[in-house]
């Protein structure tokens, strides 16, 4: 195959003769699948099929063959729903924000359909992590709780108070 086209013949008699000396060669002998049936495709389908059997055995997960807003709003959804689990409010403030990030990225150079992407609203995510903390009742032990009372309810530490006691 190394070989070059002479000028004299042409692509199709010159590919007909390689392939009939390869096959003469026995290049085509033992090939896998040899003497099984092609699978059966619908031609409508047959576009697409092979592309999904390609994905699924590179083992690529689907959702990287959506054009990018399409991604961005896959992004959206699953940081709504990762939110409740984020540490703290920095952490979910500074989510929103690098995603708002790269959604303003795409709108400045729009790649894909025009589909329309909407900036992730902070203080809604933050309300979400809020309303997920409210659920989950702090780590606090019952000594705690009895140093509050002994306090006198006040949420100022115990060295604050002393301080202030000083000054009446």
């Amino acid at each position: 195959m190394t070989e070059r086209k002479p000028p004299e013949i042409s692509f199709t008699s010159w590919i007909d003769q390689q392939i009939s000396e390869a096959a003469e060669r026995g290049a085509f002998d033992y090939l896998p699948g040899a003497g099984k049936p092609l699978p059966q495709r619908e031609e409508a389908d047959f576009g697409q099929a092979w592309l999904r059997d390609y994905v699924r055995r590179e083992g690529v997960p689907a959702e990287e063959l959506l054009p990018p807003p399409l991604k961005l709003r896959k992004e959206i959804e699953r940081l709504a729903e990762r939110v409740q689990d984020m540490r703290s409010e920095q952490e979910v403030r500074k989510s929103a924000a690098e995603l708002n990030q790269r959604i303003m990225e795409w709108r400045r150079i729009p790649l894909g359909p025009p589909i329309f992407v909407p900036l992730v609203d902070e203080e809604v995510m933050v309300g979400r992590w809020q309303s997920g903390q409210a659920l989950t009742p702090p780590a606090s032990s019952a000594a705690d709780a009895d140093r509050h009372a002994a306090d006198g309810g006040s949420a100022r530490p115990r060295w604050w108070q002393r301080f202030g006691r000083r000054g009446r």
